[in-house]
């Protein structure tokens, strides 16, 4: 069954490479594949190399026994249909005529050839005898992707009278019925054009800038993988060749940013993919991360009561006591946190930091007339604050505010998404002054305000710095939850062996 569900139509481009390795990921069938999928195929690799390469060059090359390749290559056409191949590093005349013969019985509809003979190092992979033998394979080929050393060579094979440039390529087609990409990137000047030259002569050039980089490690099996996926999505060879241009000129523009070895480092397979999707947030990661929690938090009894109307207003009372208690604390955070940043940053922490004062002030006050004031702290929430000061700690430690805000976000999401959620209170509800100010469009539009911050602050961090931010924001998350608890144990003496610890949810 496996079997035929493989040789079905496939909406996607099944692409083979049939090549070598590269431990550091920038050539070989590693970048064949992230190559492949870049271009939205399903990549497949049939390993005829194993190179023991970096950046820096290559240290020596290891050829698995040609019995092997030929049954790496069986199991897949034995149970996958392949729409196109590209092959690349293929080493000694015995490999050649292995994938030769493959291809005599097995050929897709699309076949390129990268004759992977000279790595961009200057290190040679091909030895003089798979040379004579590449001729064979080009004569299964559709498009052959030499680079200007290797289009030097193989114009001498084909007896050219120029080993140089559209001249050379016309002599290579010519002499062997196929396509040939002549390739820029190693040219002078400001651009760096590809010309696509066909058997009777003719040539499309595809014009693009020079980027200015010295990570072009693997450029070569990178486009002619690209090309391969391109062509069998496509059904022609100029869209393909195109296509796969723009996106490797995307690539070599990410290079630089990757910082991947000490030489000559690997272009960025998903720049163009990455700049087509959103950027992602880490904050909704967190919040993400959060969501078992957060459905808890809608669940519970204290939230259920005040959204219906029917919760107990001394225990409403008791709640409000206990959030006095926070707000006090949680004022003095955010003024922490106005006092680390700057600019507009600084000035709506410090917004924040005189709103918390002025609820805990007046709307507090106003409900509670007077009594509860002498209510202790519960222990739930001196867990909530114990989180926070040790946030606080942390950030006075380092001298920098992130986990501190990362830390007080969860008070002002948790509160802006239980106010969504509980909507508009109906006229004569006993809670509805609280219910609205759950729902001020105001409170969500700071809400909106802290968490944009607070993910510019972890953009800007270090993953060490980014993952105590996370758990920080996710332990405050846990917090809000238990403090949505605390309200039924209020006034309820604590039973041995289950007291809540400071810190954990309960």
């Amino acid at each position: 069954m496996s079997g035929q569900t493989g040789r079905a139509t496939s909406p996607l481009p099944r692409v083979l490479s049939i090549a070598g390795t590269d431990p550091t990921g920038g050539a070989g069938v590693q970048a064949d594949l992230k190559s492949i999928a870049a271009q939205d195929g399903y990549g497949m690799a049939v390993v005829t190399a194993l190179v023991a390469q970096n950046t820096l060059g290559v240290r020596s090359v290891h050829v698995p026994d040609a019995v092997f390749l030929r049954q790496q290559l069986d199991a897949v056409s034995d149970d996958v249909t392949v729409d196109a191949v590209k092959t690349g590093m293929l080493g000694t005349a015995e490999v050649v005529r292995v994938v030769v013969d493959w291809l005599r019985e097995h050929r897709p509809a699309w076949v390129v050839v990268d004759p992977v003979m000279v790595a961009t190092s200057g290190d040679r992979l091909l030895d003089a005898d798979a040379e004579s033998a590449m001729t064979e394979l080009f004569a299964l080929a559709d498009l052959v992707t030499p680079n200007r050393d290797e289009l030097r060579v193989l114009a001498q094979l084909a007896d050219a009278r120029t080993t140089e440039g559209i001249e050379a390529a016309r002599a290579v087609a010519r002499r062997w019925d196929v396509r040939v990409l002549a390739k820029g990137g190693h040219d002078d000047g400001p651009s760096s054009d590809d010309a696509l030259v066909s058997p009777d002569g003719s040539v499309r050039v595809f014009r693009g800038p020079r980027v200015a980089t010295t990570n072009t490690h693997g450029t070569g099996c990178s486009l002619s993988s690209a090309v391969a996926t391109l062509v069998a999505r496509h059904g022609d060879w100029e869209l393909a060749v195109g296509a796969a241009k723009t996106w490797l000129t995307a690539a070599l523009r990410g290079a630089d940013a990757l910082r991947v070895g000490q030489g000559h480092g690997p272009i960025d397979h998903n720049a163009l993919v990455r700049s087509a999707l959103p950027t992602p947030r880490l904050t909704e990661a967190w919040w993400a991360d959060a969501a078992e929690v957060l459905d808890e938090t809608l669940d519970c009894r204290f939230l259920r009561g005040l959204a219906d109307g029917t919760l107990d207003p001394e225990v409403f009372a008791g709640y409000l006591a206990q959030d006095v208690h926070y707000l006090r604390a949680y004022e003095q955070h955010l003024a922490a946190v106005a006092a680390g940043s700057t600019g507009d940053a600084a000035a709506f922490w410090t917004t924040a930091s005189e709103g918390c004062a002025a609820e805990a002030r007046d709307l507090h006050h106003r409900r509670l007339a007077g009594s509860h004031a002498d209510d202790p702290v519960h222990p739930v929430c001196a867990g909530y604050l114990a989180h926070l000061a040790d946030a606080a700690r942390q950030s006075v430690d380092s001298g920098d505010v992130s986990v501190l805000a990362a830390a007080v976000l969860p008070c002002f999401r948790v509160y802006a998404w239980v106010g969504e959620r509980l909507g508009t209170a109906p006229v004569g509800h006993p809670f509805a002054d609280w219910i609205t100010a759950y729902g001020d469009p105001g409170f969500a539009a700071s809400s909106a305000r802290a968490t944009e911050l607070v993910e510019e602050l972890a953009r800007r961090a270090d993953p060490a710095l980014r993952g105590r931010m996370a758990r920080a924001f996710r332990q405050s998350v846990a917090q809000e939850l238990a403090f949505f608890r605390m309200p039924e144990q209020l006034g309820q003496p604590e039973q041995p062996g289950h007291a809540e610890q400071p810190g954990e949810p309960v």
